[in-house]
């Protein structure tokens, strides 16, 4: 028999027996509304992944940061006095209408419902004082080695964002707020989002309807003139009246789309390099399957690179071209030079430009912090028995690495309050991942960045050959991030040192996709320029000299006196190597 709820006593509340039954009514409806939908999603996925324990190594290294902390009672002592002091300074100004309010500048509190209620106002204000003192305990921390103190930093400030109040229903105004003014339909919308996103194993960050790779991204017109099981060869139509001899080709990360480098017109790297008078090409990498499975970094190297740079030379009648590697691609197009080196081949790339990549990976922040014996231990088991690494896994690790901005914003926006994804190219690019081979994966890991092989002379061998990257001497051209967390500028500027070659350093503004996507047209950013034989970063930086908006222009000026004359443009499929599709082709279109 059906309870009705006493509801008697609600004048005195404000509300009508008729107010207070309709709430009961829309509460009721949205709870059985959220029960349905959970159990429509759990009939449909009745299987559940793997669960692996404590998969990076994260709670035995907090154990003994914790340890670590506890063994010097004196110091632990100093500092909880001191966040006393600091936390009763706090509540004191709160008592006293006069005090002057600090400015809140973290975005996670930007909100106004945050200052109109002082207990939120002040609930914010303790938990920024809480994490500064966290952080100050994390980068205190002795007993250490240098490797284990930085990863319980990493992990002890993954813990103090995690426990932001902003991340919580009950501790977020603006959740209240919404959940007040809609019923509670806002987490009715947020479940749904986020039965939506168990569904296909990622988080959404945008409006993926929005988008569809070559109707509004990856629309630069072009051909598809070569291919193999790794990659597409896309050679763009020019636009120009005459273009310079020596072409161009560009290698972006395998663990990306490329189309990075080409997301709408206004924003499109090879767009505007196209209009530049350059003939440009781009490898468009093969979502792994079972038919790379075998692919290590000779097959990049030979099948990849080379297959590419071959076609390119062949197609455009020229006894080189130049070369981009972005990211990974670039740790890859050094390899290669120096395999070409060694077979008298060096003059197929008449010079190189590397997109913050990175060849010694001593300093290559906090990625390495997923290459310890756990993080290892646990990539063996994700990819055991299976010929791919999702590309979701290494979607996500990045997104670790901001987690504030690219999972906790959106846990709370999708899922508390249940906002509609909003369209952004961008982050359409970010959530589109690529499979890689998990054998080639596992080999870059060890070898680069755990072993740092690629840096020794002779450390290790690629196509038969014994890598040296001192006898390279191709001109090169190397941008870095100001804010770049994934190749940080430091290691990227470690590329001058590498090589026996002239080298020019770029620093550019922002992080490891704004700082290289920055059309001039923008007029944002802006990038630094100076001596590029500096002993280090700092000491380039402070001789550098600022120049407001994109590097893009000071890269054209130091590549054109390199392209040789101009010659009559070359449009794609009317060489030696016949159209096979229009671009942007069907490997990128591949989506997991």
């Amino acid at each position: 028999m059906p309870v009705t709820p006493d509801t008697s006593d609600t004048k005195d509340l404000g509300f009508s027996q008729a107010q207070a039954q309709e709430n009961f009514r829309k509460v009721t409806d949205l709870m059985g509304k959220g029960q349905q939908m959970m159990m429509e999603f759990w009939t449909r996925e009745h299987t559940a992944p793997p669960m692996v324990t404590d998969p990076m190594g994260f709670m035995s290294t907090w154990q003994k940061a914790w340890t670590a902390m506890l063994s010097d009672p004196a110091k632990l002592l100093e500092m909880q006095q001191k966040y006393m002091t600091d936390a009763m300074a706090l509540w004191q100004s709160f008592l006293s209408p006069d005090a002057e309010k600090p400015a809140i500048r973290d975005k996670r509190f930007a909100n106004a419902a945050w200052a109109e209620s002082p207990a939120f106002d002040f609930l914010r204000q303790s938990y920024l004082l809480t994490a500064s003192h966290f952080m100050e305990a994390a980068h205190s921390l002795d007993g250490l080695e240098p490797a284990e103190k930085a990863k319980a930093q990493f992990i002890i400030k993954q813990f103090v964002d995690a426990m932001s109040p902003s991340n919580f229903a009950l501790t977020n105004p603006e959740v209240l707020k919404a959940t007040a003014e809609t019923g509670g339909a806002n987490l009715l919308k947020g479940l749904e989002h986020l039965l939506g996103d168990l569904q296909t194993g990622r988080m959404k960050m945008t409006d993926e309807n929005a988008f569809e790779v070559g109707r509004n991204v990856a629309i630069t017109p072009g051909k598809v003139v070569f291919q193999n099981r790794l990659l597409q060869l896309i050679q763009y139509t020019p636009t120009t009246q005459t273009v310079y001899e020596i072409p161009l080709v560009i290698f972006p990360p395998w663990i990306n789309k490329f189309y990075i480098l080409d997301l709408t017109a206004e924003k499109s790297f090879i767009r505007w390099a196209v209009e530049q008078g350059i003939t440009v090409f781009v490898a468009s990498w093969k979502n792994a399957d079972a038919s790379i499975a075998d692919a290590t970094v000779d097959t990049y190297v030979e099948e990849g690179i080379f297959a590419a740079v071959n076609a390119v030379r062949e197609i455009c009648n020229t006894p080189s071209t130049h070369a981009i590697g972005y990211c990974v691609a670039g740790t890859t197009l050094a390899a290669a030079m120096a395999v070409l080196e060694s077979r008298g081949d060096a003059a197929n790339i008449a010079t190189a430009t590397f997109f913050t990549a990175q060849v010694d990976f001593e300093e290559a922040g906090e990625l390495k912090f997923f290459v310890d014996d756990p993080s290892v231990e646990t990539l063996d088991k994700v990819t055991e028995d299976k010929p791919v690494l999702d590309g979701r896994f290494m979607a996500t690790t990045f997104n670790l690495l901001r987690s504030n901005d690219l999972i906790w914003n959106y846990v709370v926006n999708n899922y508390m309050l249940g906002k509609d994804y909003f369209p952004f190219d961008l982050l359409y690019w970010n959530s589109d991942a690529t499979n890689v081979p998990a054998r080639w994966h596992q080999q870059y890991i060890r070898d680069m960045y755990r072993e740092n092989l690629l840096v020794k002379p002779g450390g290790m061998n690629v196509c038969g050959v014994p890598i040296d990257l001192k006898t390279v001497k191709t001109p090169i051209y190397i941008q870095g991030g100001k804010e770049d967390h994934i190749a940080p500028a430091r290691s990227a500027f470690k590329l001058t040192k590498a090589f026996s070659n002239e080298a020019r350093f770029v620093l550019a503004g922002s992080g490891h996709i704004a700082g290289v996507v920055n059309p001039p047209s923008a007029k944002k950013y802006q990038h630094w320029t100076g001596d590029s034989s500096a002993a280090n970063l700092d000491e380039f930086i402070a001789g550098a000299t600022e120049h407001k908006g994109s590097w893009w222009p000071d890269w054209l000026a130091w590549l054109t006196p390199r392209s040789g004359p101009q010659v009559k443009p070359r449009v794609p499929g009317e060489g030696p190597y016949k159209a096979i599709e229009d671009a942007p082709g069907a490997y990128v279109k591949e989506r997991i």
